[in-house]
């Protein structure tokens, strides 16, 4: 009976005692339409050393906390979409000037005049009102409205806010010990500048030098990044600031690096929410006591005063960044409810500030009633607006996964060399519309021969090593072993029977003299099929890419599949955060330029002039290694098909080995069924039983020629 004699000593029983509370605030609460971010903060009111005393804090608490409290600023600098923040980078900055001034403004006479502290003090509170924690941030991201304009300017002016406010700190804690001189100034202003050079310049090449080395070991990518998160919160704390600017910044400066749909991004999310944020919430209301308000009317005035002032500044804020912005009312509120919670930065300036001897219990005690009633509000104004924005978006917001009519799409990635599958199997996760209810099929062909059962038992046991790899990302993959006498035609077939609408093909090794007299098996398939299909050839990860350059040949925009390959393009784009440099003549712009109205995107694309297909070369003056380069070719007898796109796979292969490309052969017919019912009675197969004959004549009258030259 000892173990449970309160407070819990026993490390795994109060442990446990958390995860329970955690599970039933996901379940229970929410039933009672309760928010989860509010459950957990009650809960931790409840068991906390002021409520039943069911655990107290000690070094444990802190440790996970501290954690919890960091990896929501990581996640939040992770999620921020980077082109989309420099686009409104000046409406961030008017908002962080808003929500960072009208509570400082507001605060500082409220302590001074009627509160009756000194200056220091008076300032230190007032400064707390403009800090504000993305405590309700999980749920606009669970909402998928993170690329909404109002959280991008929220998120974006957090961070100037909270900076500003730690620095204010720095002053004020310098001042009330006599330092504020010359050697203070030069010191804070040496030490921003080597945090900031070591996150933005040193962190990210380190990063990429890690990726590319150690692709293949995920688990490590995962270690690797908590040890950036928390190296950041220490450096950020020897430069003078709160840890939770580093993790921000840590996750500003891996954004690119981390794509939105990749495993590592899942398992980042998925360890945070599931185990340290709500530690983080569960640890925030055990600090609250409930019992300050018995302490007379001075402790009660003070937490009252402290709340309708923090409450007010940031409404009062988000209002006229309404006004000035011209956003809807829904946007206000949503401004105002993810700006509005105190919890981390006003935490640490009260903290400071008390053990400093520059504020007194009753502002500790008030602030801390404070924190309770600010992410009470902050959650239920939040999730009223998202759930707002989300009606209001639903149908006037065109997204890129039901572009072309998707949401029934099926991948199709047949694998004949298995050193390949894991690059070509991330494009294929990436590129996917994450509505569809259909897996990424991986396909195998086996020989028919007497061994063939054996090689299809051999071939199903090696992929299913990647659909764990699809399942870290939350992708379902379909694993498909199939017997044929030949690759090609069981690929064709398969892609049939699965009604797929894309295949991602692997970049073909070279050919020999019997590939080609009995006919290229990806010419085979490209030739047999009517699919947008992608040849790749992905030389480094594809996080590690700095631009997309696509070519494309006139009268592609006439084709049925350029809406199709034109969204995976961009789909891409916008998950490694790269922009794109689009090449293509006068009539092809036109088309692009009513696409990028249509699909509203924030990536970055640059559209250039070209149309000398016979000098194709004269683009490597422009591609660089960490380019991904796309060709879009075309079927014989398509609209965009001309001669010179023939040899181009060739020079490709030639003169940009070392760089990553792909191939597309966009859909030939919009409507596959249709097409395939009336195969056998068309012409096509004679077309291309000539163009085979046409093949093997020039195959054999190039072997002439070379022994009359030796």
């Amino acid at each position: 009976m000892k173990e449970f004699e309160l407070p819990l000593g026993n490390p795994v029983l109060a442990f446990s005692l958390i995860l329970i509370i955690i599970l039933l605030s996901a379940t229970l609460l929410r039933r009672l339409n309760i928010p989860t971010i509010i459950g957990l903060i009650i809960s931790g009111v409840i068991i906390g050393p002021y409520g039943l005393n069911f655990l107290e804090k000690n070094s444990a608490v802190d440790l996970f906390s501290t954690i919890g409290l960091l990896y929501i600023m990581f996640i939040a600098g992770l999620e921020i979409d980077m082109k989309e923040f420099k686009v409104n980078r000046n409406k961030s900055l008017v908002f962080g000037f808003f929500t960072f001034f009208i509570p400082l403004s507001i605060g500082f006479p409220v302590c001074y005049y009627f509160l009756q502290y000194d200056l220091n003090a008076s300032f230190l509170t007032a400064s707390m009102f403009a800090t504000h924690t993305l405590i309700a941030y999980p749920i606009v991201s669970k909402l998928g409205i993170t690329k909404n304009q109002a959280v991008a300017i929220t998120v974006g002016g957090t961070i100037l806010t909270d900076t500003a406010v730690l620095i204010i700190l720095a002053i004020i804690i310098g001042n009330s010990q006599g330092n504020l001189d010359q050697e203070f100034w030069i010191k804070l202003v040496v030490s921003l500048g080597i945090f900031s050079a070591i996150m933005f310049f040193i962190i990210p090449k380190i990063a990429i030098w890690f990726f590319r080395r150690l692709e293949s070991e995920k688990h490590s990518h995962y270690i690797f990044v908590l040890s950036v998160v928390f190296f950041a919160a220490f450096l950020a704390e020897i430069a003078g600031l709160e840890p939770i600017i580093g993790a921000f910044m840590a996750g500003l400066a891996l954004n690119r690096l981390i794509p939105h749909s990749s495993a590592l991004m899942n398992r980042i999310e998925f360890i945070g929410n599931s185990l340290f944020i709500p530690f983080f919430l569960i640890s925030v209301g055990m600090l609250v006591d409930l019992s300050v308000i018995a302490n007379g009317w001075v402790a009660l005035t003070v937490a009252g005063t402290l709340s309708i002032v923090a409450l007010f500044g940031k409404w009062f804020a988000a209002l006229l960044t309404q006004i000035v912005f011209k956003f809807s009312n829904s946007q206000r509120q949503l401004i105002f409810g993810l700006s509005s919670s105190h919890a981390a930065a006003t935490l640490a300036v009260i903290l400071v500030g008390y053990k400093a001897g520059i504020l007194d219990e009753n502002i500790l005690n008030g602030t801390i009633i404070l924190i309770l009633i600010t992410c009470m509000v902050a959650t239920f104004a939040t999730e009223k607006a998202a759930m707002k924005i989300v009606v209001e978006n639903e149908d006037d917001i065109f997204d890129l996964q039901n572009a072309n009519g998707q949401d029934h799409e099926h991948i199709l990635l047949p694998i004949a060399n298995i050193e390949n599958i894991e690059k070509l199997l991330e494009f294929s996760i990436f590129i996917k519309n994450k509505n569809s209810s259909n897996p990424v099929s991986i396909l195998s062909v086996v020989s028919n021969n007497n061994e063939a059962e054996i090689n299809i038992f051999k071939a199903r046991k090696k992929l299913e090593e990647f659909v764990k790899q699809a399942s870290a990302s939350e992708t379902i993959v379909n694993v498909i072993t199939t017997i044929d006498h030949n690759a090609a035609g069981g690929i064709v077939r398969i892609s049939r029977e699965i009604m797929a609408n894309t295949i991602v093909l692997g970049w073909p090794r070279h050919p020999g003299l019997i590939d080609k007299l009995i006919g290229e098996k990806v010419d085979s398939i490209i030739n047999n099929t009517n699919k947008t299909t992608f040849i790749c050839h992905i030389e480094t990860p594809l996080a590690l890419h700095k631009r997309i350059v696509v070519v494309v040949p006139p009268l592609a925009e006439r084709e049925s599949g350029f809406e199709q390959w034109f969204s995976k393009i961009a789909k891409l784009s916008q998950e490694l955060s790269i922009p794109i440099l689009f090449y293509c003549n006068a009539a092809t712009e036109r088309i692009t330029d009513k696409l990028l109205n249509k699909f509203r995107l924030t990536t970055s694309f640059k559209i250039n002039n070209f149309e000398d297909w016979e000098d194709f070369l004269v683009l490597s003056k422009t591609i660089s290694n960490d380019d991904l380069l796309v060709l879009v070719s075309a079927r014989k007898r398509t609209a965009s098909y001309m001669g010179a796109l023939e040899k181009l796979p060739a020079k490709l292969e030639k003169h940009f080995a070392t760089i990553s490309r792909i191939i597309i052969y966009p859909q030939q017919y919009a409507d596959n069924i249709s097409s395939e019912q009336f195969k056998d009675i068309s012409s096509e197969l004679l077309l291309m039983r000539i163009d085979s004959v046409q093949k093997i004549g020039k195959g054999i009258s190039s072997i002439f020629k070379k022994k009359d030259n030796e």
